[in-house]
């Protein structure tokens, strides 16, 4: 069994619990052991940068000098803390802020973890093969778009894309697996996740636009790696469909939930039972390989 870190942040122990459980089962699937970093922070996402620089520091360097002394790769799943992570590795390394010999009094080792974003860890080409071997089920009838999200590819200085705009992992994962996967232009469009409680009316507008083409190119569905975005395009779809004017009825999946139906995982439905679109029905459709 292989060992990598794991990194899983606030959000997937508490209200993307679902996309946590999805990911353990795949990852014990594939023979991956996930080992969490012990006694690790929150990132600081999403305000902790523009209120406190230094403690935004702060608090990725304490998250990696702990990663740092276990397992490599140091796998996290959430969009905006590996954004946070890269991003706190990228500017200590410049020792611009005057945080690099404070950490380094403290014994940490910032610089030792290295960081890779889930979406992009699981759909290595060895991972992709793997999975299509393993699979007792075609996601055969599923009509994805994939989409990424706008913080795991930018800025590519930092994260390290090689395709910012346009990130093909997700896409040929689910294209081994069976799917017919659409291709479309919002891949990495924002979803407005930060602003979704104080501008609810942004966030419906990039939404909306984000359904309209969704349904425009024959999209069933939507698949993402990014909690945030699953979480704004699933919780408030009915009520955005209405001020489309339009039905839009599309389920919002983890990519790590399809490899689960793909693979045969018997907790799959209790992880598509939380969704707020109900996603059972397409889920249902696959056939057994």
């Amino acid at each position: 069994m292989r060992q990598v870190g794991y990194y899983p942040g606030c959000s997937l122990t508490s209200t993307a619990i679902d996309y946590h459980e999805s990911i353990m089962g795949v990852a014990e699937l594939l023979d991956i052991e996930l080992a969490e970093v012990d006694d690790w922070n929150c990132c600081g996402a999403t305000a902790a940068h523009s209120l406190d620089h230094a403690a935004a520091l702060n608090l990725g360097a304490r998250n990696l000098a702990l990663a740092a002394r276990g397992p490599q790769p140091v796998v996290v799943p959430c969009a905006l803390c590996f954004n946070r992570l890269k991003t706190t590795q990228h500017e200590l390394a410049s020792d611009t802020s005057g945080v690099v010999a404070e950490i380094a009094a403290l014994g940490g080792d910032y610089a030792g973890a290295h960081v890779v974003e889930l979406n992009r860890f699981l759909t290595s080409e060895g991972i992709i093969a793997e999975a299509r071997s393993k699979a007792v089920a075609s996601l055969a009838g599923l009509k994805p778009v994939c989409y990424y999200g706008c913080q795991g590819q930018r800025p590519p200085k930092i994260t390290g894309h090689p395709a910012p705009e346009n990130p093909t992992g997700i896409d040929r994962l689910l294209s081994a697996l069976g799917a017919e996967v659409i291709d479309w232009p919002y891949k990495t469009d924002c979803c407005g996740a930060s602003h979704s409680l104080a501008r609810a009316d942004i966030v419906h507008h990039l939404v909306a636009r984000l359904y309209q083409e969704a349904l425009d190119r024959g999209a069933n569905c939507i698949v993402t790696g990014c909690q945030m975005c699953q979480a704004n395009l699933d919780l408030y779809q009915q009520e955005i469909a209405g001020q489309m004017g339009r039905a839009v009825n599309l389920p919002i999946f983890y990519f790590t939930e399809l490899m689960g139906l793909a693979l045969g995982h018997r907790q799959t439905e209790r992880w598509l039972a939380r969704h707020m679109v109900d996603p059972l029905p397409l889920a249902r459709s696959v056939k057994t390989a």
